[in-house]
């Protein structure tokens, strides 16, 4: 499936470099993040962590959609309340929030709304979502944790475009690989969840 995802999303892209002009610029904004663990076992809060990059987005003229690329340096973690277990506590380990720093490379497919009778020069919603492809750069040195070289998410949410050039966004991220394990205990791993909240300027 993600296959024929990867290959639909580049067939858009070539259609639509034939007839649009390519607009980047840069994005920056937050992640409300906290990890999902396989077992509820550790007790965690959410982190409010940052995110910047560049982004670039292909319409198809007349009809609305088309697709957006990012590349970004993204942090998000969660508060982790080792020293409640334990396992742990014996290994002098207490509550530490863990932060994940990610090269984070986001592909969507989106649906602008630019058939409004002018009104989208002022404002034009839109809605995207695709795969997200994070490259784990570093954790916070924590002796309880490992992390993967990679991992893999879905996000979607929904967004205006202003004056044709800001954009504001908002949506949601589930990962559907781990991308933190303990180290002591087998199969105990979590996944990243939480919002994003991104404003960008196209040139």
């Amino acid at each position: 499936m993600l296959k024929k995802t990867l290959i639909s999303l580049a067939a858009l892209a070539i259609a639509a470099s034939a007839s649009a002009e390519f607009r980047w610029g840069p994005t920056a904004g937050i992640n409300i993040s906290n990890m999902r663990w396989k077992q509820k076992l550790l007790q965690t809060n959410t982190l409010v962590g940052p995110q910047a990059g560049l982004m670039g987005e292909i319409m198809i003229p007349g009809i609305g959609f088309g697709i957006d690329l990012a590349l970004k340096y993204s942090a998000n973690g969660s508060t982790l309340h080792f020293g409640e277990h334990e396992v742990w506590a014996a290994d002098g380990i207490g509550t530490t929030k863990v932060w994940v720093h990610q090269l984070q490379i986001p592909l969507n497919l989106r649906f602008k709304w630019t058939r409004m009778e002018g009104v989208e020069q002022y404002i034009a919603p839109f809605v995207y979502g695709g795969p997200v492809f994070n490259f784990n750069l570093t954790t916070t040195d924590c002796p309880a944790i490992e992390h993967p070289a990679a991992s893999f998410a879905i996000q979607c949410g929904i967004g205006a475009e202003l004056f044709e050039h800001w954009q504001i966004s908002g949506g949601y991220l589930w990962g559907f690989s781990y991308e933190v394990r303990t180290i002591k205990l087998d199969n105990f791993s979590a996944s990243q969840r939480g919002w994003q909240v991104n404003l960008t300027y196209l040139f």
